[in-house]
């Protein structure tokens, strides 16, 4: 009886020893479905979280925005001679236009615009259209509309088209004060002709100027793709309305560097408007030039600052002059709002409507001088 206990004992002591062995490398049959279960459950984990992504996509933004962005084509008559020869103005004072084999050839450029009312305004980019003869819009399903140029505004980089009797489908406006920099924002447009193109990006910064690309400058900059073709697209935000009009991008090679810049959805409204009703723009003007006040000029004029905008010259008989502005006069504060450099200056003016009086508050050696003048209508660019 005791061998017997013994012998038992034994077995099982060598049946656990080899039940630990096996589960040691790997072959305990006793939990293979509970590690499967736990491989599973991750894997589900991972879908469910791609769902999620993929419901947090800008999908909804784009469904909503792309039937509104259209691709401009535009055509440019050009009339050339075939023989350098007939050109030279020695061969024609003798001859006249009777050897006048010029023959006309077509340019095209492609770009991109947005519809903005559901009775065909479109708005693009200025450069887009600038000399164009023949203008062809074509929607998001293919279906292709002569345009005609409502009016154009040079200096701010803006044009607005139409095609006539038809009911669009027109972009909803966003609201630029709701913007952020970093909220996240989508480009839209036809670069490089390759057909319509959705890139994303954030807000990079707001209120650019200085940057040379035109007159009055408020640029959205972002580092959504923004390439050739692009030219007059749509910025939108997550919720798909129109925050820009994609304008310019900084490139040393033609192509996209992150550095995009879109006119704001505000100013566009505000030049819009004014074309769609009256064919142009309307600004205010004194008829004065100038000058950034750099740290030599502070120190030069004793001043604590560099804000305010040194006026280079004055026009002649113009509002400036009539109200006795001189130059070396710095201007530094205009009914009651401080002006940081002369961009400030300039906006502030050209938002004044034409026989409208504003106060300025200009430094003249170590005087600070209060004057009053009436603002006339700026002459606009090509008239």
């Amino acid at each position: 009886m005791k061998k017997s206990w013994i012998l038992l004992c034994q077995f099982v002591t060598i049946l656990f020893a080899l039940f630990f062995i096996l589960d040691f490398f790997g072959f305990n049959p006793f939990f293979k479905k509970k590690i499967t279960n736990t491989i599973i459950q991750v894997r589900e984990t991972d879908n469910s979280s791609s769902l999620r992504s993929v419901k947090n996509s800008f999908a909804d933004a784009v469904k909503t925005a792309i039937p509104s962005v259209v691709n401009i084509n535009t055509a440019i008559k050009i009339r050339y001679s075939p023989n350098p020869f007939f050109e030279d103005p020695f061969f024609r004072k003798f001859f006249g236009d009777q050897f006048d084999y010029r023959q006309e050839k077509q340019t095209s450029s492609l770009g991109s615009g947005v519809i903005i009312s559901n009775d065909g305004y479109v708005i693009t980019n200025f450069h887009v259209i600038e000399a164009a003869e023949e203008i062809e819009i074509t929607t998001h399903n293919g279906k292709k509309f002569d345009a005609s140029l409502i009016g154009a505004d040079p200096e701010t980089d803006l044009a607005v088209l139409k095609i006539d009797n038809l009911v669009l489908p027109n972009i909803t406006l966003g609201n630029i004060s709701n913007l952020n920099v970093g909220d996240s924002v989508l480009a839209i447009g036809n670069p490089f002709g390759v057909g319509q193109t959705v890139t994303m990006g954030i807000v990079s910064g707001l209120g650019r100027n200085q940057l040379g690309i035109s007159t009055f400058e408020n640029f959205i900059q972002t580092d959504a793709a923004i390439n050739p073709g692009n030219s007059g697209g749509a910025l939108v935000d997550v919720n798909g309305d129109l925050v820009g009009i994609n304008s310019a991008i900084y490139s040393k090679s033609g192509g996209s560097m992150g550095i995009g810049f879109a006119i704001p959805i505000d100013l566009v409204k505000k030049i819009t408007e004014q074309i769609i009703i009256k064919g142009y723009v309307t600004r205010g003007w004194i008829g004065v030039e100038v000058q950034e006040l750099t740290d030599d000029l502070k120190e030069s004029f004793n001043l604590s600052s560099n804000s305010g905008a040194l006026i280079a010259s004055v026009v002649k008989n113009s509002p400036a002059d009539k109200g006795g502005l001189k130059s070396g006069d710095i201007i530094v504060n205009i009914n009651n709002k401080k002006i940081s450099n002369g961009k400030a200056l300039l906006n502030i003016v050209s938002e004044s409507q034409p026989s409208q009086s504003i106060d300025i508050e200009i430094i003249r050696g170590n005087r600070k001088i209060k004057l009053s003048l009436k603002v006339s209508e700026r002459p606009r660019l090509g008239s």
